[in-house]
């Protein structure tokens, strides 16, 4: 097996071989006939048809499964970028998720708080392969928020990296990488699941279940 071909096998939580992510994949592509333009729709897609939210975090299998954000309208990096790859497994695209921590230079005082820093560790994007080519892809925040943040929208066309915006509209800055995790075939949960204790130990200690942020987790 090559490399390229285990980047289009499914996993337990980026379960392309799910039949709901199935049907959403090829929903979101009907008509497309191009990879890249596939690729690209799925991108759009997901950045925009699930709200960006960092407040709902569950640590748990069933809810890291790319299947599960399906459920719901909204999801955190994680989420969004675990179903994008799956979905672009599922047409035969390779695909792999990738990490990193991230200065969040305009984070809003409640995560803040809540985290106790504006770094956020295990921030998920993803990466295809096209063109004989690994892309970076980052499907997470959505346009309306954008426009919120005073941000413009990650455009992404399968030919450059899309990362993150270093800027907002003004040259403030945005967001940047301050460590990187590297790329996994699957959602490394007790990594992530362990970085998050290292980083915020306090939200292991109590139950994080207000109406504003919720946090779950099993212990590893």
């Amino acid at each position: 097996m090559t490399e390229n071909e285990i980047y289009l096998k499914a996993g337990v939580y980026t379960n392309s071989d799910h039949l709901d992510v199935i049907a959403y994949a090829e929903e979101k592509t009907k008509g497309i006939g191009t990879k890249k333009e596939q690729v690209i729709a799925l991108y759009y897609a997901i950045r925009d048809g699930f709200k960006y939210s960092p407040y709902h975090i569950v640590l748990k299998p069933y809810a890291m499964k790319a299947s599960y954000l399906l459920t719901k309208d909204y999801g955190h990096c994680i989420e969004k970028s675990n179903l994008f790859v799956a979905c672009a497994r599922s047409l035969g695209i390779p695909s792999r998720l990738a990490y990193g921590n991230v200065k969040n230079h305009l984070g809003t005082s409640l995560l803040e708080k809540t985290l106790k820093t504006d770094v956020l560790v295990f921030h998920g994007y993803a990466e295809v392969f096209l063109n004989n080519k690994w892309v970076k892809a980052t499907p997470v925040f959505n346009a309306a928020l954008c426009d919120k943040l005073g941000v413009e929208p990650l455009e992404f066309d399968a030919e450059k990296d899309a990362v993150f915006q270093e800027s907002d509209k003004t040259g403030k800055p945005f967001m940047e990488y301050t460590a990187d995790h590297g790329t996994f075939k699957d959602v490394p949960l007790k990594a992530i699941t362990l970085a998050m204790k290292a980083h915020y130990p306090h939200l292991f200690e109590r139950k994080m279940d207000d109406l504003k942020f919720t946090f779950e987790f099993d212990e590893v």
